[in-house]
């Protein structure tokens, strides 16, 4: 009981000064955007949020105001897919396409809740038709087409709207000869439609094969936490450079399913992007603040080699 004390009193004292901070500024300031207004009224958001690794306390506003990292230990938490596109594109460049394509249950499947109702649930929750938000826009005056996945909806899984979607976003930039770039937060592809959403693996892959073999066009994969599964097998680790934020989970399966399958211990770390990158699977590890600056680098450099200017 007396440590439980003690606790809350350094809590208080910890978090005091940004509470402060946060009634002060809503005192001097009389109006707010309205996303973040519906954070504020929101209660099944919350105003807190926890820090993934170290278990702190991130009050909402100005963890996004910090681009959702943890001021303590740097740790990059969860994203929705409009905050990385608002992150990555200049702003009011963005053109979304095909917004209106949505999941249908061809194979009727149900377990605790139907297929049809989880997609209504993820639709409401995250205001998207799908686990992606695919279009074009430009991260410091260069035009890319970008595809941004979302963990939100139905842990970013790949079903048959996600694989479309990629699919005509590459089709897309294959044809205007522009480069692609796919941000992954996936745990994989989707159950609930059985082998329609592990066919969406090899037509993504192959369209890749056109647009960065046959127009020798740039595609640059981007890993966040967590990509894993069908994803992880697929698109994303099929990019020319493959980056990856600080600490990502990035894996095909998972470490309770190889240690159950090979029998021995994995190390701590083993599936995070630090050891990926020094076993030579990743080309580079990227904090977010800095994607948007280092993508448009990659770009120029990409479009100012001679045998693009003939």
């Amino acid at each position: 009981i007396a440590m439980s004390v003690i606790n809350w009193f350094e809590d208080k004292r910890k978090f005091g000064g940004l509470i402060g901070a946060f009634l002060e500024e809503a005192t001097r300031s009389s109006t707010q955007s309205e996303r973040d207004r519906r954070v504020s009224v929101n209660a099944n958001k919350g105003l807190w949020a926890r820090c993934d690794n170290r278990g702190n306390m991130l009050h909402v506003k100005f963890s996004r105001q910090n681009r959702s990292v943890c001021e303590e230990c740097g740790y990059h938490l969860s994203m929705s897919s409009m905050e990385r596109i608002e992150l990555s594109i200049d702003p009011n460049t963005w053109i979304p396409l095909d917004e209106d394509t949505s999941a249908r249950d061809v194979l009727s499947f149900s377990d605790e809740d139907s297929y049809e109702n989880r997609i209504i649930i993820s639709q409401e929750k995250t205001g998207l038709t799908d686990a992606v938000q695919t279009g074009i826009g430009y991260p410091n005056g260069t035009l890319i087409a970008p595809g941004v996945m979302d963990f939100h909806f139905m842990g970013g899984s790949m079903g048959s709207v996600v694989g479309e979607k990629i699919t005509r976003l590459i089709e897309y930039a294959t044809q205007r000869l522009l480069p692609l770039v796919l941000i992954c937060a996936s745990g994989g592809a989707r159950m609930q439609e059985g082998t329609l959403s592990l066919m969406q693996m090899a037509k993504i892959s192959s369209v890749l094969q056109l647009h960065q073999v046959r127009k020798k066009l740039p595609y640059i994969s981007v890993l966040t936490y967590p990509t894993t599964g069908g994803v992880t097998a697929s698109f994303g680790m099929l990019g020319d450079i493959i980056i990856a934020e600080p600490k990502a989970y990035i894996a095909f399966a998972g470490k309770r399913v190889i240690e159950q399958t090979l029998r021995q211990k994995i190390p701590d770390g083993f599936q995070a992007a630090e050891s990926l990158f020094d076993n030579g699977l990743l080309d580079s590890i990227v904090p977010r603040n800095l994607l948007k600056g280092v993508l448009s680098e990659i770009f120029e450099l990409y479009l100012s080699v001679p045998y693009k200017k003939n």
